[in-house]
């Protein structure tokens, strides 16, 4: 099974999300710049090296509001974007546009269900991808 590893929700004001999320459930927020569409990270749990501590938690993010995404989003970790884009298409979904780089993230591509959701798929950058192999 490919599991849920982030969620995302838009934002009217991030400054007025922020503290909402951060009064209301202690949540920190990271806000990221223009060169990342004002992107604001949430940690919503303590987190380590390789992401959450207590198994089954995650963390999110918030995107400015527009017209065309105004309702929260989960996002599914995948082994291979590419295999992933194959199998929800043949299953009836629709691909928003290209998989696209998160620096130091990995490969993310968004697309709507059966349903009419809207959901996201991420492809990790493997952990310590830059260590050496085990001899």
């Amino acid at each position: 099974m490919n599991p849920v590893v982030h969620f995302e929700m838009p934002y009217d004001d991030r400054v007025r999300m922020a503290k909402f999320y951060g009064s209301a459930f202690g949540w920190q927020t990271q806000m990221l710049g223009e060169e990342m569409g004002n992107y604001v990270l949430a940690t919503t749990t303590e987190t380590g090296e390789t992401g959450p501590i207590k198994p089954g938690a995650i963390n999110g993010g918030f995107y400015p509001k527009n017209s065309d995404a105004r309702c929260p989003s989960v996002v599914i970790s995948v082994d291979d974007i590419r295999q992933s884009i194959k199998e929800v298409t043949a299953a009836g979904g629709k691909v928003l546009g290209e998989p696209m780089e998160i620096p130091g993230v990995g490969q993310y591509v968004s697309f709507i269900d059966t349903e009419g959701n809207r959901l996201s798929m991420l492809q990790p950058i493997p952990r310590n991808w830059h260590a050496p192999k085990p001899a």
